[in-house]
């Protein structure tokens, strides 16, 4: 099962964060082979939060994958947006063909609302750097859209989803994070 894994920092947390990096990413590191993308939103150059989205064996193994996470343990997060998700595209970000640099990168999150929608993969997937719906813990229930992106703006990012069709959609910037693959 897929899951996409959001935790979002608590204000005046960046120190907490810069102590626990090294032991974030050695536990995310015993990941590293069901990671399909991985990486800090940022705001003016400070992390804001943090992407994950791996595959796992059910909501129960998520829910600690998320929760024994260092960070969370230590108060680091404010909170954490935690959904089965289907990857669309298929690959992982290290399969994205624009690469791990260059050009800027979005987290777009569409908060649902009511009717199911883009569940087709937008015909600029060579933008898309992964894709997918947010789901409930059946894998069935629509809650939204996970994608990160490569797109000129923050606006031009937003424009992946049907924005008039959620209840919300948030635009965070992205980049690349963790330590390269062992696949």
């Amino acid at each position: 099962m897929e899951f996409f894994c959001y935790h979002r920092d608590r204000p005046g947390s960046l120190t907490l964060r810069q102590e626990l990096l090294e032991q974030h990413l050695s536990y995310m590191d015993r990941y590293a082979a069901e990671m399909i993308a991985r990486g800090p939103t940022m705001l003016d150059g400070i992390p804001t939060g943090s992407v994950h989205v791996l595959v796992l064996p059910d909501p129960a193994a998520a829910r600690a994958f998320a929760f024994d996470e260092p960070g969370y343990q230590a108060g680091a997060y404010r909170d954490v947006l935690l959904r089965r998700w289907r990857n669309t595209l298929g690959r992982t970000m290290w399969d994205f063909p624009g690469g791990r640099t260059g050009g800027n990168r979005y987290l777009v999150l569409g908060l649902g609302a009511g009717e199911p929608v883009d569940l087709a993969v937008p015909a600029d997937r060579e933008q898309l750097i992964a894709y997918g719906p947010l789901l409930a813990d059946d894998g069935e229930q629509w809650l939204g859209t996970a994608a990160l992106v490569r797109a000129a703006d923050a606006a031009a990012a937003r424009g992946v989803l049907s924005v008039e069709r959620y209840a919300d959609v948030e635009v965070h910037n992205w980049q690349f994070g963790g330590r390269q693959p062992r696949h």
